[in-house]
């Protein structure tokens, strides 16, 4: 879909009285009201790409008026940004500096930071001495895909010369920094001074700026130019990416475990940490480029900008259609010896110093399926993802106007090892459960959703299932925007298979399982009917059942495709944990409990069943012993009968144990979370009742 201009006269005055309330200047109002509108549109930036500046004033401790460029922070995403994303900074210091002939990364950082109004303000955008050296008020920045399609090509100058005329200023492609700052300026002043009156600068290679007096002329300006290069855009690239596919041969279940598998174990021979999360894309844009014959060239061009680089690295992992795991492990040995090789290559040509990352792919084509985008999680892999989608927009537009030449290897890994551009992905320290995928059955109940949230808060990626879907979505909105919620019964075994096959193909694999879900069926055990012990196991012991051997399958394709002998272990796995809810009737039957104890016993003796046979495979079984915890099994006219019954006060009733406390489900949810986390146990029964001896674990 073409760029649309969507500046609203009255969104921008809403804008103006809503962060004037706050003290904000109608200057970076306007600039914040329209950086939003920016990075809003996917196709022309996405995931913190481009920035936004605004030349003003601001006041000093002693009444002065000082000149300041508010441009965009590190760590702001224009899609969100806020007035704080935009950090004062001193102009014309920033503005002094252009009479250097040379300034480091360092120095510039250095200088920029000393000019800053707040000295807690994140660091300015490396590009902002560009956007300082340019005269105009209000300046944008964008990685347009259209503009991309123009400026990546052999003949990039003469074609954007061609749309534009002298519309916009055209500089060769420079390293952003302060060379390239200094490089925008003169071109510029060359512009002027022959004549013409710029409204934009196309970086070639790189992407687009556009400048005006206010913010709606700079940003209309944008609009317009990023349209003029759809316009110059063949119809033969829109229609490609629009036709219908045939459905795709490959299931994503099947593949992506066994990729995430590979991955872990090339990652391990390399020192990378071993587990990810992939997330597929199988739009028909990406269907275009990856079952394109064409496919193995256009994979070694590199990226659409050089910005991606850090995200996806300078190109993708191609496999071929139907990949045996064998022919993965192959191509993921092949990919990581090539980036080793071009990084002592290019790092040899730099001085040696650099240390090199991880070789693993960021991006996988697999024809017949699409696109993958690997990361740390889920939240970074969809930005991956996205990322690579951009890339096969920019590639199959360009390829419809002649052919699609970013930059060469030598500025790519300039770009991939600049530490300005590293620091953009962060250092934060991973939550222990991070890169794992866990599901949760009886997602929707008390104790599942406590238990998923928990695991959320650990850095853990959530999948859950429950008969009610309401309650499912309902508790994975509260664990992360990325959690899936899925309706299934578990009693249907098929339905379970199903439901953990979309897990895989959400997040590529499975590590962890709260098998959780269960229900009480009352009545003593002479005169139960049998429909109803039936119905019991069902769910209490079957359906369990189901849910482990289609966990154990899902970590058979993670880990290898044999099975390793007698005293042997698996391979590097990755492994995986079942976690039961079991209860404290396996261990301590109570009156017309027969049906729900009974069930119980036996899934607890399933439990050790998995954990004997399943260590081998770095498969870990364990389980939770729980007892009187307000849920959907216990509720509030049960514990009220009951407390009745015995002649106690609901609270006696429910802290009716050795620490005379109520055991709620947020505790069950926290030893669930410390067994994911005991890496050596299994096998184990961890009590959480407050303390009843006769369920003790004897």
């Amino acid at each position: 879909m073409p760029v649309q201009h969507r500046w609203s006269e009255a969104a921008a005055r809403e804008a103006v009285e809503r962060y004037g309330a706050q003290g904000v200047s109608e200057a970076l109002a306007l600039r914040t009201y329209s950086a939003r509108l920016l990075g809003a549109d996917p196709q022309l930036v996405l995931h913190g790409g481009g920035n936004t500046s605004v030349k003003t004033t601001a006041t000093g401790l002693l009444g002065e008026s000082i000149p300041v460029l508010c441009v965009k922070g590190s760590g702001w995403d224009l899609a969100t940004i806020e007035p704080p994303g935009h950090p004062a900074v001193r102009l014309e210091p920033l503005q002094a500096l252009r009479a250097l002939k040379r300034l480091s990364d360092e120095e510039m950082v250095a200088a920029q930071r000393q000019n800053l109004l707040d000295p807690a303000a994140p660091n300015p955008s490396v590009e902002a001495l560009l956007h300082a050296f340019l005269p105009h008020t209000f300046v944008d920045h964008t990685h347009s895909t259209a503009l991309l399609a123009l400026a990546d090509q052999a003949e990039a100058a003469a074609i954007c010369r061609e749309v534009y005329g002298d519309r916009v200023v055209l500089v060769p492609y420079v390293m952003p920094g302060f060379a390239l700052a200094k490089a925008c300026a003169a071109a510029y002043e060359a512009a002027l001074a022959a004549g013409a009156d710029p409204e934009g600068m196309v970086l070639l290679q790189h992407g687009l700026f556009s400048f005006g007096a206010t913010a709606e002329q700079s940003y209309g300006r944008m609009i317009e130019l990023v349209g003029q290069a759809e316009q110059a855009l063949s119809r033969a690239e829109r229609s490609l990416y629009a036709i219908a596919l045939p459905e795709r041969p490959i299931p994503a279940a099947a593949l992506l475990p066994q990729l995430r598998g590979a991955l872990g174990r090339a990652a391990v021979a390399t020192g990378a940490p071993r587990r990810w999360i992939l997330t597929l894309r199988d739009t028909p844009l990406t269907r275009a480029v990856v079952d394109d014959a064409r496919l193995s060239d256009w994979a070694t061009r590199g990226v659409a900008t050089p910005d991606h680089v850090i995200r996806t690295k300078a190109r993708p992992l191609v496999l071929g259609a139907n990949p045996t795991l064998a022919q993965i492990e192959a191509a993921l040995a092949a990919y990581t010896a090539d980036y080793q090789a071009y990084f002592e290559r290019q790092n040899g040509r730099v001085g040696g110093h650099k240390t090199m990352l991880d070789p693993l792919p960021r991006l996988i084509a697999v024809p017949g399926l699409g696109l993958i985008g690997v990361g740390r999680s889920a939240a970074e892999a969809a930005v991956t993802a996205d990322i690579g989608e951009a890339w096969a927009t920019t590639l199959l537009a360009a390829e419809s106007i002649g052919r699609f030449e970013p930059v060469q290897e030598t500025d790519t890994f300039a770009m991939e090892y600049w530490s300005l551009e590293q620091a953009k992905l962060g250092k934060a320290v991973e939550k222990p459960l991070a890169r794992r995928v866990v599901l949760v059955t009886g997602g929707g109940g008390a104790i599942g959703a406590a238990t998923a949230r928990a695991l959320a808060a650990q850095g853990a990626e959530l999948a859950l299932l429950d008969r009610d879907p309401d309650a499912a979505a309902a508790a994975a909105a509260s664990c992360s925007p990325r959690a899936l919620a899925l309706a299934c019964d578990l009693t249907d075994a098929a339905q379970v298979r199903g439901a953990i096959a979309r897990v895989c193909a959400a997040f590529g694999g499975l590590d962890v399982v709260v098998s959780n879900a269960g229900a009480a069926w009352t009545g003593a055990i002479a005169s139960l009917e049998d429909a109803a012990l039936r119905a019991s196991f069902e769910l209490n012991f079957f359906s369990h059942q189901s849910v482990a051997q289609a966990a154990v399958a899902v970590w058979r394709l993670q880990d290898s495709s044999g099975d390793p002998g007698p005293g042997e272990l698996s391979p590097s796995p990755l492994g995986g944990q079942l976690l039961f809810n079991i209860s404290k009737q396996a261990l301590n039957p109570g009156p017309d409990f027969g049906a729900y104890g009974i069930s119980k016993a036996a899934l607890l003796a399933l439990m050790r069943q998995y954990a004997l046979e399943e260590g081998r495979h770095g498969i870990r079984v364990n389980a939770i012993n729980a007892d009187r915890i307000r849920s959907g099994l216990l509720t509030d006219a049960m514990i009220k009968e009951r407390s009745t019954a015995r002649q106690l006060s609901e609270a006696d009733y429910m802290g009716g144990n050795l620490l005379g406390q109520e055991v709620l489900a947020s505790d069950v949810a926290e030893a669930f979370v410390a067994l994911a986390l005991l890496e050596r146990t299994t096998g184990a029964l961890l009590t959480v009742d407050g303390g009843n001896v006769a369920a003790m674990v004897r």
